[in-house]
């Protein structure tokens, strides 16, 4: 006969308001837990539906808690939204389900930011029946208003609505500036829109966000140092640029002139970059010392492309002694090739010794992607992976290369 599971009330707080405006951090567990953290958030700014949201499912939860088996929790995102809020609710979600298992939900939501998570919770639950929590006083425009004048707050969308437009006004004032035209103009923004459609965008701010400023950390000064050298290496391009025009140079060696300018100053910018970022997780916590061989081999893959445009802008160009031929340059490449398949190796071995030094037993694992896998058990040094049980009591390894981070959990690529 098959164990009847129990059942969850569910509430989303995609944006992560409960943690912005009143510190509370999810999973929230409990009727307790989520009646405290409604009233914090509405105490903290009572215009925000997500409260009225956790006091609806409180009250639905009221209404069933004379069944067996029912439980309430509500999970959190990010302010970024985007896929960074739904690996992270993905993940509470795991966790919420390793404590108590349940097989359905009523899911409780205060609008389509959140039920855009409703696919996500159908992967893992069965959903009995969605709540909508709509504040009875707003009219229909004004809560069109208001709901667009919070959108306008979120990270997301405010780079969506002012930075498309701010973007456009900058490039059209150095193209005045500098001379440039109208087709640069719409290079540059046709490769921001290109970006954002296909998500690089995320992932370059996810990748900036690793880099924080802070007064009181040795590498706030580096990274103030790489700023100045992009602008510097800004000025520099422009300037090889119109040496290029009042020189007669053809299209493609102007180009060639302009790339090999931007990889010197370019590459001592990342370098300086990375060597801040490095310096920042060695002044950290232990645990943190994994992300060093990654930033090592962001240092190396930027010297190694250094070598190769530069040695490629010499070959385009070839205007002054010594001259580069072309079996130079393939010789460039191939070189480069097997110094970055060494430094792959190199940065491999490194991570392995240190996830091997690393205390892990208890922690919990998880995949890259916010899922749930189980409970460290501890290392094996010999087949260079870690052992874990999952939550099924199955006793299970992952490759150390498979780490991509370390610190209250475990993070790893599936």
């Amino acid at each position: 006969m098959a164990v009847k599971k129990g059942r969850l009330v569910l509430c989303i707080d995609r944006d992560n308001d409960l943690f912005e405006k009143a510190k509370v951090s999810g999973p929230i567990i409990g009727r307790e837990a989520n009646l405290n953290a409604a009233t914090k958030l509405a105490l903290a700014d009572s215009t925000d539906t997500d409260a009225n949201t956790i006091f609806r499912a409180v009250n639905i939860y009221d209404t069933l808690s004379s069944d067996v088996g029912v439980q309430i929790a509500t999970l959190t995102g990010s302010s970024s939204l985007g896929y960074q809020a739904d690996k992270e609710i993905t993940s509470q979600l795991e966790r919420v389900l390793a404590e108590f298992p349940a097989d359905s939900c009523i899911f409780v939501s205060d609008g389509a930011s959140d039920e855009q998570m409703m696919p996500v919770i159908r992967s893992r639950l069965k959903i009995d029946s969605v709540e909508l929590v709509v504040m009875k006083q707003a009219k229909e425009l004004e809560k069109t208003y208001f709901v667009i004048l919070e959108k306008l707050k979120e990270p997301y969308y405010a780079r969506l609505i002012f930075g498309a437009p701010a973007l456009l006004l900058i490039l059209f004032t150095l193209s005045r500036y500098l001379g440039w035209g109208i087709e640069v103009v719409a290079g540059i923004l046709a490769l921001y829109l290109g970006a954002k459609a296909f998500g690089i965008e995320e992932k370059v701010i996810r990748a900036a966000s690793a880099f924080k400023f802070s007064v009181d950390k040795i590498s706030s000064i580096v990274y103030l140092f790489f700023i100045i050298m992009l602008l510097v290496s800004v000025w520099a391009a422009s300037q090889r640029y119109a040496e290029a025009v009042a020189a007669g140079l053809s299209e493609v060696k102007t180009a060639a002139l302009i790339v090999k300018t931007l990889a010197n100053l370019l590459a001592i910018s990342f370098i300086i970059l990375f060597a801040g970022k490095m310096i920042d997780i060695l002044n950290d916590r232990e645990q943190r010392k994994i992300e060093l061989p990654k930033y090592g081999l962001y240092a190396i893959t930027t010297v190694i492309m250094w070598f190769v445009l530069s040695v490629a802008g010499d070959w385009v160009l070839n205007t002054t002694p010594p001259y580069v031929s072309f079996s130079e340059f393939l010789s460039a490449i191939v070189m480069s090739m097997v110094f970055a398949s060494c430094a792959i190796w190199a940065m491999k071995a490194i991570k392995t010794d240190i996830v091997a030094r690393i205390k892990l037993e208890n922690k919990e694992i998880f995949s890259e992607n916010g899922a749930y896998l189980g409970k460290v058990l501890g290392v094996d040094p010999k087949e260079s992976s870690i052992l874990y049980r999952s939550p099924l009591g199955q006793k299970l390894s992952v490759p150390f290369e498979d780490v991509s981070s370390v610190g209250e959990r475990v993070m790893v690529k599936t």
